[in-house]
């Protein structure tokens, strides 16, 4: 935060707080709600879902967030991480999607993710549940490290984990995160 003259933060919320909770994060408002007392009855108040469209969460045992969706028609998970500055592709599942990419002057990185330089693609169609989104541009990086454990290329002939639906899409797309139910809620 330092180098980049960002504030500084005092720490992270995690999975721990979030699904007690069942809190509900608003992306594109950038407004975090968790219900302090279990016992009251009802859903959280002021989040108008009208118009959005439900993709159901997968939570890993490590508490990692994933969404199904495809990239130009592949099927494929996303890790969702808020704390991405942009969405992410692994740059083997590119490769051998044949999408072109192009070098840029950025370089990324994260927990357990060294610094790497980081390129950008072209994606023709990218698919977020049944949320379609055309022409969308997205950073390619190695993202080994981050996701484990044989999601990016799993054995099981089930969809790849391909990368990170990050923080500006799930602002620009009216993201609203419910922790309590599970579901990623997408414009």
């Amino acid at each position: 935060a330092r180098r980049l003259h960002e504030q500084e933060i005092d720490g992270i919320i995690g999975a721990d707080i979030l699904f007690p909770t069942r809190a509900v994060l608003d992306c594109e408002r950038q407004l975090l709600i968790l219900k302090t007392n279990p016992e009251v009855f009802g859903s959280v108040p002021g989040f108008d879902r009208r118009g959005l469209r439900a993709v159901p969460i997968q939570v890993s045992d490590d508490y990692n967030l994933y969404v199904n969706g495809s990239v130009n028609g592949k099927p494929a998970k996303l890790m969702v991480d808020t704390g991405s500055f942009a969405t992410l592709l692994h740059r083997s599942f590119v490769r051998r999607m044949r999408i072109a990419t192009r070098e840029t002057q950025y370089s990324s990185s994260a927990v357990n993710l060294k610094e790497r330089g980081v390129r950008v693609a072209l994606i023709r169609k990218l698919s977020v549940g049944s949320v379609d989104i055309f022409g969308k541009e997205v950073g390619v990086i190695d993202l080994e490290g981050l996701i484990h454990d044989g999601l990016l290329e799993p054995r099981d002939g089930g969809a790849p984990v391909a990368g990170l639906l990050g923080g500006e899409t799930l602002r620009r797309h009216h993201g609203i995160i419910d922790f309590g139910t599970r579901t990623l809620y997408l414009r």
